[in-house]
């Protein structure tokens, strides 16, 4: 429910009460995590809630994490050290995690490349009307 922004800020308050029932490998990933998610919200200011990279933020942030991490907490913790089809669900856990963790900084990218496109875009365009005025300035601080 909500903006896409919200929703990122709400799932990484939920994750972090999460915490204490993570194994120690998975808690080092979701404080990666919640570094990612701070970052991403910042980015979603002004996105359009109907972009494709919205939509792709409200799955991966709304639906796979969380989902993920309420099938793990839903396996007893006696069960969860135990190799089931040849990993354990701590292991698996912090494997998805890590993917999670993956796409998450794929997004951000993602999202950021405009903004890195637009700044090159300016400094050319200040490069040509003010020619080398701007390493001169450079050059004095």
């Amino acid at each position: 429910q909500g903006d896409t922004r919200s929703l990122v800020g709400r799932t990484e308050l939920w994750l972090e009460s999460q915490r204490p029932a993570l194994p120690a490998p998975a808690v080092q990933l979701v404080d990666q995590i919640g570094l990612q998610l701070d970052a991403l919200g910042q980015q979603l200011d002004g996105l359009d809630e109907a972009a494709p990279a919205a939509r792709e933020v409200r799955k991966l942030v709304g639906e796979h994490l969380p989902g993920l991490v309420s099938t793990y907490t839903s396996i007893p913790r006696h069960l969860r050290g135990e190799a089931s089809g040849g990993a354990t669900p701590d292991q698996r856990l912090t494997e998805s995690l890590g993917k999670i963790s993956g796409e998450i900084d794929s997004v951000t990218r993602q999202l950021a490349s405009g903004a890195i496109d637009n700044l090159a875009i300016q400094t050319r365009y200040l490069d040509y009307k003010y020619g080398g005025a701007l390493d001169d300035a450079a050059k004095v601080d």
